[in-house]
């Protein structure tokens, strides 16, 4: 039986490693490069690797994410969240395969009081949210066959995110200084990456299949910091004292980018179309935490 190839960008990230966890059909099989495989600050390379490839589709997971480090590190950024995908989207459109192109809540300035709808006018306030919009117009008008799908405040049990940034310093200290006038939806990596298969899945077996932009985020909203207070107290131990958890606004927390105050995504047509239904984030977050905290355990007892 041959095999559908998906070509997955990024695999070694939060979304791209819980794609190859996934439990796929038989008849498809994942492909994740690794960067010395596929350099996404080589346009004529990614090019040469999808157009010899084979591929049935491609998810192009990978990014440049150091959102602070990205205002000085413009070029890079900007080859990786921009022209990448203008790469993959051209070579995509040339074998006649779909993409599907993450992005970001960063190409909003969050001056909207309520949730984002995918047609809102985007102002991204620095390098990365401006070098990732540039790729969603890259892929948009690269190839018809795309989904473009942004996210926000992801987590996971790999790589680095708020959830372990949190667990690991309230390991440290007593009391913890968190922002608490930003506001978004936490989301799973793995429930992105759910969403993802269903939408992949869909543009294997109908070439009419939705396209377009979307957005995915787990159902509520929280600030930072209480987010954060929701991670200490699903992560608590019965005895265990937590840390304080004091709410800050951003002036007191100034960092080299600018962040949206709203980041809270509409999921409407996600639903409508796709029939993918976000789960509530703190549902998703013990789920997280299960398997972070069953991991330090099994660390412990391993030493």
């Amino acid at each position: 039986m041959s095999k559908r190839r998906i070509l997955v960008t990024g695999g070694t990230g939060q979304v791209g490693t819980e794609l190859l966890q996934r439990v796929w059909p038989d008849d498809v099989e994942l492909i994740a490069p690794t960067r010395g495989e596929l350099d996404l600050t080589d346009c004529e390379g990614i090019e040469e690797y999808i157009s010899t490839g084979d591929f049935a589709a491609v998810v192009n997971s990978g990014a440049y994410t150091a959102v602070d480090k990205a205002e000085s590190d413009v070029l890079t950024a900007w080859k990786v969240n921009a022209l990448a995908p203008a790469a993959i989207a051209a070579a995509s459109k040339r074998r006649g395969i779909p993409i599907v192109h993450i992005s970001t809540d960063y190409v909003f300035d969050g001056s909207k009081t309520e949730p984002y709808v995918e047609d809102d006018p985007v102002a991204p306030l620095g390098v990365y949210g401006a070098s990732k919009e540039a790729g969603e117009q890259a892929v948009r008008t690269g190839n018809p066959r795309h989904v473009i799908l942004r996210t926000a405040w992801v987590f996971s049990p790999h790589g680095a995110n708020f959830v372990k940034t949190m667990l690991r310093l309230g390991a440290e200290r007593t009391e913890l200084r968190v922002v608490d006038d930003q506001r978004g939806s936490p989301t799973a990596a793995a429930d992105i990456a759910e969403a993802i298969k269903t939408i992949v899945l869909r543009q294997l077996s109908d070439l009419g299949a939705p396209a377009g932009t979307y957005q995915f985020v787990n159902a509520g909203d929280a600030t930072w910091c209480e987010f954060a207070r929701q991670v200490f107290d699903d992560a608590a131990n019965p005895g265990q004292a937590a840390p304080k958890v004091t709410g800050i606004p951003t002036s007191e927390y100034p960092t080299p980018a600018r962040r949206p105050r709203n980041s809270c995504l509409s999921v409407e047509a996600i639903k409508r179309d796709f029939d993918v239904a976000p789960r509530p984030w703190r549902e998703a977050l013990k789920s997280t935490l299960k398997v972070l905290l069953s991991e330090s355990r099994a660390e412990v007892s391993r030493s």
